[in-house]
């Protein structure tokens, strides 16, 4: 069978050149007799795995020498504990847009260990834009200010970052992480799932301000306490060698076919723009999100029937455009159109579209 395009939004598709890198490399990784599955966490080879990944996630993103980059266990979701009992230590107040689920789901987790607030939502629409804030709306004494960058269920990203001031901004940017480049300066802390656009399920990754590290709270589990990765240099226990490794495949394609993240963001504006400028356009598919506020990741769709929205799914799948059914708590459709989606699966999929308009009017 030939491959399908695959928009899932996570785990989602991956460089087709890593995966025959990964193929080739499965049972004999660079003469160690062994796959990166069965070395040792220890061993020389996989020290070399992570020292490279770390090297390149630096130079793609331009990490500050003042940041530490984490490679960690438990997904994005375990951050939602994470961040609070490490960084909510001293009012014991943080501050959290809600723009999307997980940002919802992370401000409710928050909320176990302090005084959290919501400071602005976007619910009232359905999460179809990203609420303008001042900086009135955050408190003095908050310890940090919250944001979910990009969401993945309802696909708005922020365009412009909330004026926080000197507050520490801490961000979920997992589902836009790498496409384009990010001032980490401006942020506490960054950290993302790397499922969607940089590795297998699996890791996380965090970058962590260095003044940051060392006020956990004393109910902070081990696991998740960032000094403590940050002293064993992400080897306090066994991590997740292999989707290390793949991430550090995938960071050496962006390098070797973008150079930047300024021309992976370009390459993403591409493909992006000929799925929107299709909705646009159509009669019978439209766009669910305010121009202004679009992803570049996640693009979520809506016919004005369900019945027609079933039968498009049905219809792209057998077509080999598969995973395109929206989110169980929203429906409709939804083309995640990450990194490694090539420009010639959208094209293609805007012409199934077009076509698939034309046999139903």
């Amino acid at each position: 069978m030939s491959r399908v395009f695959n928009f899932s939004a996570g785990p989602s598709t991956l460089p087709e050149s890593v995966l025959k890198i990964a193929a080739d490399e499965m049972m004999d990784y660079h003469g160690s007799g062994q796959s990166v599955m069965e070395m040792s966490h220890r061993s020389k080879w996989f020290d070399d795995i992570i020292k490279e990944a770390e090297a390149l996630m630096r130079e793609l993103y331009k990490v500050p020498d003042n940041y530490k980059v984490l490679f960690l266990q438990g997904g994005a979701s375990a951050q939602f504990s994470a961040i609070p009992l490490n960084f909510m230590n001293g009012s014991g107040k943080a501050d959290y847009i809600i723009t999307g689920q997980w940002a919802k789901k992370a401000f409710q987790e928050a909320q176990k260990y302090g005084d959290v607030k919501a400071v602005a939502s976007s619910a009232d629409k359905t999460f179809t834009y990203i609420p303008k804030t001042k900086p009135e709306d955050f408190r003095d004494d908050a310890d940090y200010v919250y944001i979910c960058m990009n969401n993945t269920i309802y696909g708005t990203v922020y365009k412009e970052l909330p004026p926080v001031g000197d507050k520490v901004l801490i961000a979920d940017v997992s589902s836009c992480a790498l496409s384009e480049p990010l001032d980490i300066s401006k942020f506490g802390v960054v950290y993302f799932g790397a499922q969607k656009n940089v590795a297998p399920a699996g890791l996380v990754v965090a970058i962590i301000r260095e003044d940051l590290l060392g006020n956990a709270r004393d109910i902070t589990p081990v696991m998740m306490n960032y000094k403590v990765q940050a002293d064993a240099n992400s080897l306090y226990n066994t991590p997740p060698c292999w989707t290390i490794y793949i991430c550090k495949l995938v960071l050496e394609w962006i390098k070797r076919e973008f150079g930047s993240l300024d021309a992976m963001k370009e390459h993403n504006e591409k493909k992006a723009a000929i799925l929107y400028n299709f909705l646009d356009k159509s009669e019978m598919f439209h766009g669910t999100v305010v121009p202004e506020d679009r992803s570049l990741m996640n693009v979520p769709f809506v016919t004005d029937s369900e019945e027609l929205n079933a039968k498009f799914i049905k219809e792209a799948t057998e077509a080999g455009f598969v995973n395109l059914k929206g989110h169980r708590t929203v429906g409709g459709m939804r083309a995640s159109i990450y990194n490694a989606m090539p420009i010639e699966g959208v094209e293609k999929l805007v012409e199934f579209m077009a076509d698939f308009e034309a046999k139903n009017k």
